[in-house]
């Protein structure tokens, strides 16, 4: 049973950069791709960011060009770098194994990001 735990989220200006964790245990991380998603209130949970085993990114056009997804095997550890921030970046930040129809995983708690001034 794979556990997911996400830290880095916080209260930030527009403008402002943010660097989220994830780390993964219980299963073999390096042969999964993973996923960055984020539920905003009142709206469906969407991925933002994946990353594949070997490293090929994908992102969403809303944060294409501003979020850097990456991943470390030897830690069992995915990042977000979220750059430029805009306030309809605020959302509960979650990661996940992605299968090929989409998360596998239990959902962990997530991390809040706040983009507020």
């Amino acid at each position: 049973q794979v556990q997911l735990v996400e830290s880095g989220g916080g209260l930030v200006q527009p403008g402002g950069s943010l660097r989220l964790s994830c780390a993964a245990s219980g299963g073999i991380f390096s042969i999964n791709a993973m996923g960055w998603y984020r539920q905003a209130p009142g709206k469906q949970r969407e991925l933002v960011a994946a990353i594949t085993s070997g490293g090929s990114t994908n992102y969403a056009d809303s944060v294409k060009g501003r979020f850097i997804i990456s991943r470390d095997n030897a830690k069992n550890t995915v990042y977000l770098q979220m750059n430029s921030l805009k306030p309809e970046d605020t959302a509960v930040y979650y990661c996940n194994v992605m299968g090929a129809a989409g998360p596998v995983a239990s959902w962990g708690q997530g991390t809040q990001v706040t983009v507020s001034s």
